[in-house]
């Protein structure tokens, strides 16, 4: 029989996954809709299966990374796993209310690292130290990769007054990388949810990520738009064609990352591109007063996920005193 306890778990680990869902609707679908290519209530039909087709298939080595790599015990104690669960969606939820798209990443990894401390379990430093250092090279990278391709297609086919406009070359590619993303966002962020369930041992990897991307789904169907609105049109006036460069540098970032087991923000990944196409048209383009915004909720999201995740599991599992 279920313990009430992995029924806790279960319904948290939902509700977070929820919030993750909601939380990168505009991480995955705001370029399109910040283009025009597609309406908002069509871009979160399409965002959620395709979330879910990624966190059910193909997010196994991320899971295994949350779920094993970041705290050195083979398994964790259900309540443990609660408590990070229970520090994380308060967090996310938190920031969604006030549209601050934080790293959820970061936000999971340091309420992770919170929990052991303050429970007195053993931390993967190495795990920790390597994804630091892809959040640092992430979006410099994502940036890199925005400023080339937009460098490179106007060179090839200088933009024109007709930029802006879609035609339906413009609308199949913005739509294709929105899709992509979603798909990216499935396999790399479920973790951040389905991993606690994956570190109890009671769960397998396909089980928890499925539970994971239902939630995922139901997230970007019932919450999303808020921040789909914040991300398409607060930080970057975009074409096409820089919209499409955007999505696509991001993908390519997330989807590599996820193929070595790694995580990164989406977040980062698309404002690091986003911010790479406006340089590469005139940093005119790019809109700071919501960037320096959105990168203080970055530095806001670790620093904090520690110290509730230490606190909860410290006064819950350890006692006061």
């Amino acid at each position: 029989m279920i313990s009430l306890l992995v029924l806790l778990l279960i319904a948290a680990a939902f509700g977070f996954a929820v919030s993750i869902g909601a939380h990168y609707t505009g991480a995955c679908m705001g370029m399109p809709y910040a283009a025009g290519a597609i309406r908002p209530t069509h871009a979160l039909l399409l965002m959620a299966p395709l979330a879910f087709v990624g966190a059910a298939l193909a997010s196994e080595r991320v899971e295994t990374t949350v779920g094993h790599g970041i705290l050195t015990t083979p398994t964790v104690a259900l309540g443990l796993a609660l408590a990070i669960i229970v520090s994380a969606l308060t967090l996310t939820s938190a920031y969604n209310f006030l549209t601050i798209p934080t790293s959820t990443i970061q936000i999971l990894v340091f309420s992770t690292v919170g929990a052991g401390v303050g429970a007195g379990v053993a931390v993967d430093w190495t795990t920790i130290g390597s994804l630091l250092l892809l959040w640092a090279v992430a979006p410099f990278a994502a940036f890199g990769l925005g400023y080339g391709i937009v460098w490179i297609a106007d060179r090839s086919r200088p933009p024109g007054p007709a930029a802006a406009k879609l035609g339906r070359g413009a609308v199949l590619g913005l739509v294709g990388v929105g899709g992509a993303a979603s798909f990216a966002m499935g396999a790399n962020d479920v973790a951040n949810a389905s991993g606690a369930l994956v570190m109890t041992g009671v769960f397998p990897l396909l089980l928890a990520g499925t539970v994971g991307g239902l939630g995922l789904a139901v997230g970007v169907l019932t919450w999303g738009r808020p921040l789909l609105q914040r991300v398409a049109f607060d930080l970057v006036r975009l074409d096409p064609r820089m919209a499409i460069s955007a999505q696509l540098a991001q993908s390519i970032v997330v989807l590599v990352s996820v193929g070595f087991g790694l995580f990164t923000s989406l977040n980062q990944a698309l404002v690091g591109a986003m911010i790479g196409t406006g340089v590469a048209r005139g940093q005119s383009t790019v809109l700071w007063k919501p960037v320096r915004s959105i990168l203080m909720g970055w530095a806001a999201g670790p620093v904090s996920g520690f110290a509730l995740g230490f606190a909860i599991a410290h006064v819950v599992l350890r006692g006061v005193g």
